[in-house]
């Protein structure tokens, strides 16, 4: 007889998920790790805080993006509160409605940046238990990322 270990399809796996920022080329801004078991729009504040400055007027670098796109798991009317505080303008479709937004026309922007992302052994799989190491790694894969988008201009 062979045993299976039971885990719940639900809330109790381990694990974590990569929240990811990037622009409309593709280009990562942040990224920010949590639990595999917190809600998505937990890691949305966080994300947007670590977006670095960007050169704009003279002495008034831009530390935020003018709108921001996201998928529905981030609708929350709190949230959308603090980033319209931001001067962030939230691109996010409402939950319980039906499909038409037409924000998913651009959607293979960030799919095609997690895909970058995830083909780094590294961050395929979630080798290292500390946050610091893993939050390291995953800041050297946006790096090579932006080097090949640079060099290459796949972006």
């Amino acid at each position: 007889m062979i045993r299976v270990p039971f885990y719940s399809p639900d809330r109790s796996k381990p694990g974590s998920k990569r929240h990811v920022l990037a622009d409309a080329n593709g280009v990562p801004l942040s990224m920010v790790s949590t639990g595999a078991n917190v809600h998505d729009v937990k890691g949305l504040i966080p994300l947007v805080d670590e977006v670095p400055s960007v050169n704009g007027l003279v002495g008034h670098p831009r530390k935020r993006p003018d709108a921001l796109q996201a998928d529905t798991a981030y609708d929350s009317k709190a949230h959308r509160a603090e980033l319209r505080k931001r001067g962030i303008r939230p691109l996010i479709p409402n939950r319980g409605r039906e499909h038409g937004s037409g924000l998913g026309k651009t959607r293979w922007v960030i799919e095609r940046t997690l895909a970058w992302l995830h083909r780094f052994r590294k961050l395929q799989i979630r080798w290292k238990r500390r946050p610091d190491i893993h939050k390291a790694f995953m800041l050297l894969g946006g790096a090579l990322i932006c080097l090949n988008c640079a060099n290459w201009q796949l972006c």
